[in-house]
């Protein structure tokens, strides 16, 4: 179940499924990436904060570009180019991705001790990040599905998520069940959160945890590109090891 916490005087967002190690959803009052004039400086600022809290010796955040693209974060590295998903195993670094609308999933291995967290839009949803992120756990550090957990953080609703046909049929069809996308007075909906965790149900990872928050609905606490404007405020999925 995902609950609101104070973080050294920042509200944000949390999941009791996940207590093994520090993570978090940002929520409005603790920006992290910016664009904005008012907020830039505040939000490196905020980074800092990151670092000094939990003794990092780095904070990586890569260049997002609604990619399927998945990286490694290490210590000698400094840019992550096209990249929108990261996987954590050093204690000495903390990592965070951004969104504005789009679909961010934490995953960690409870027994290996690894973290990651993907970036999915529908582009990304489309190319089954979050799975493919999985499965790289799965496949290249011996992760068991069964020790995975995964969080899905708050993102753009189904009723909020209005789209083309192609593009609602082009996310729906990445699973086999049926129910995520619905036609209304005409216009497509797609649940990407619901598809995401379809995608992670079906390479066994069943421990899962789907806030229902919304970035449109629940704007006071959430950034949102769609209802702000294309506002390049972002909320923030963070994670580092104990």
């Amino acid at each position: 179940m995902f609950y609101f916490d104070n973080f050294i005087g920042f509200k944000v967002l949390k999941s009791d499924l996940l207590s093994e190690i520090n993570h978090f959803f940002t929520t409005r009052n603790f920006v992290l990436k910016t664009k904005e004039k008012e907020n830039y400086e505040i939000s490196l600022k905020n980074r800092e904060i990151l670092k000094k809290e939990f003794k990092l010796k780095k904070i990586i955040t890569p260049h997002q570009r609604h990619t399927c693209n998945i990286d490694i974060a290490t210590l000698s590295k400094d840019e992550y180019k096209e990249t929108d998903a990261l996987i954590l195993k050093d204690k000495n670094i903390g990592i965070f991705l951004n969104f504005a609308d789009c679909t961010p999933i934490i995953l960690y291995d409870k027994l290996n001790k690894i973290g990651a967290i993907a970036h999915a839009g529908w582009r990304g949803t489309e190319q089954k990040i979050s799975q493919k992120t999985a499965l790289k756990l799965i496949n290249e550090f011996s992760s068991s599905p069964k020790n995975i957990i995964a969080l899905i953080g708050p993102s753009i609703c189904f009723d909020c998520f209005e789209t083309s046909e192609e593009i609602a049929k082009k996310v729906s069809s990445t699973i086999s069940k049926e129910g995520f996308i619905k036609k209304k007075n005409d216009k497509f909906y797609a649940d990407l959160k619901g598809i995401n965790r379809e995608q992670l149900f079906e390479i066994g990872v069943e421990n899962v945890d789907v806030t229902s928050f919304c970035t449109c609905c629940n704007n006071d606490n959430f950034f949102s590109y769609r209802k702000e404007n294309k506002t390049t405020n972002r909320m923030s999925a963070f994670i580092c090891l104990n």
